[in-house]
């Protein structure tokens, strides 16, 4: 029985398909906008603060000043084109040297476009508001402060404050930090879908194993005991031993359907059934059943877990105790099972576990773990066994029924 579980997880396991597929278009729709020429588009629309910087130029200089500015602002696109590049390419200290050399020219730029020359300056406060997330706001109110004062301080420029550059150059920066900050949780949200993802459908994959142990293991040891009747009542007694043969041919089919039942996640397991099909296995064993006539004091909610338990237990009975006699107690909150086979003493204890821990009762601790129930198990003095697993009444938020005991 696997031990790492999700209990009734019903994801399907993740395969090639159209559903895979389709979640995998889902899983790349929220990075479009960060990805190929959605990029570059978004990109791009920081080139036209350099452009009102050239535009402005014309403005204030003239000649070989217009020429060098011009020039200056032509290099200061380069290095943004290149550093886009390098940012796309995770090339980290690239960035950082090419933005370097853009904070010198906006410098000078400053005696040929004067306060404008801050208009660059926006797109390095940008890349800073991207880069350094966690120091942004304070890099951008510096730079805005830088824009609105250093005008209005320079008497040679005649101008006042730069307040339409100041507001430029704070609004849009911000707009990039948060536009990055949205893009970095997107991906961090497609990460953890992956992950859920990826958890669900191993839970499945658990989900099947587990139950295909119980189911098989419970089958399996009935085809066993009765084929073994069968070949001993073969002299003896023909009829019964076909009788017998019989039952195996059936205990094969339902065996069959309860795989399928199993694997499409669709289990028909119950107390009731399961005690039928026990008092059977019991009898074909050669073992007493002291099984209960009655299920009504079990919850509706706790009737496939209590089924799963008899299932297990009787199963590693019959398979490991060795025993005379076997008994099924059920009340409202619980269900215990005793016989009194070899215990401890045999290695292997009447649950089939012996000095270690199986994975039949592993796979019951889950099982009873994600109900809010706790299992016991342990020999008993002189000889046998005793598996107890107690659900209490508010585990499930459920109305139980009072304790009864109802045993043959």
């Amino acid at each position: 029985m696997r031990q790492a579980r999700v209990e009734d997880e019903d994801t399907p396991a993740a395969s090639p398909g159209p559903a895979a597929a389709e979640r995998a278009a889902g899983e790349r729709a929220p990075q479009r906008w960060t990805q190929g020429w959605r990029r570059i588009t978004l990109g791009a629309g920081m080139l036209v603060y350099p452009c009102l910087t050239a535009v402005a130029m014309s403005g204030t200089v003239s000649g070989a000043a217009l020429v060098a500015g011009y020039a200056v602002v032509a290099a200061f696109c380069l290095c943004f084109v290149l550093a886009a590049t390098a940012m796309i390419h995770r090339r980290r200290r690239q960035v950082l040297l090419l933005l370097a050399v853009m904070s010198a020219l906006c410098l000078a730029a400053l005696p040929s476009a004067h306060q404008n020359a801050f208009y660059l300056a926006t797109v390095v406060a940008s890349y800073a508001a991207v880069l350094w997330r966690r120091h942004a706001t304070r890099v951008v109110v510096a730079a805005a402060l830088a824009a609105l004062l250093v005008p209005w301080a320079v008497p040679a420029w005649h101008t006042g404050p730069g307040t339409f550059q100041a507001l430029a150059l704070l609004f849009t920066a911000l707009t990039t930090g948060a536009f990055a900050e949205i893009a970095a949780t997107n991906q961090a949200l497609v990460a953890a879908r992956a992950e859920v993802a990826r958890l669900a459908s191993e839970a499945e994959r658990n989900r099947i194993a587990r139950d295909l142990h119980d189911l098989l293991g419970h089958s399996l040891t009935a085809i066993t005991v009765k084929s073994r009747l069968a070949q001993r009542l073969a002299a003896k007694d023909p009829d019964q031993s076909l009788a017998e043969m019989a039952a195996v041919e059936s205990l094969s089919r339902q065996a069959l359907a309860d795989v399928r039942a199993a694997v499409t996640g669709y289990r028909d397991v119950t107390l009731a059934g399961e005690l039928a099909r026990g008092r059977e296995l019991l009898r074909a064993a050669g073992v007493v059943a002291d099984l209960p006539t009655s299920t009504d004091p079990v919850a509706t909610q706790d009737g496939e877990l209590f089924g799963w338990v008899v299932r297990e237990g009787l199963t590693n009975v019959v398979r490991h105790a060795r025993a005379g006699r076997c008994t099924v107690t059920v009340t409202g909150s619980s269900v215990e099972i005793r016989d009194d086979g070899v215990g401890a003493g045999g290695g292997t204890g009447g649950t089939g576990e012996g000095s270690g821990v199986g994975r039949g009762l592993t796979g019951l601790r889950e099982r009873v773990a994600a109900a809010g129930g706790t299992v016991e198990a342990g020999p008993l003095g002189p000889r046998g066994w005793r598996l107890l697993v107690t659900v209490p009444p508010g585990a499930r938020g459920g109305r139980r029924n009072p304790a009864r005991k109802g045993t043959t």
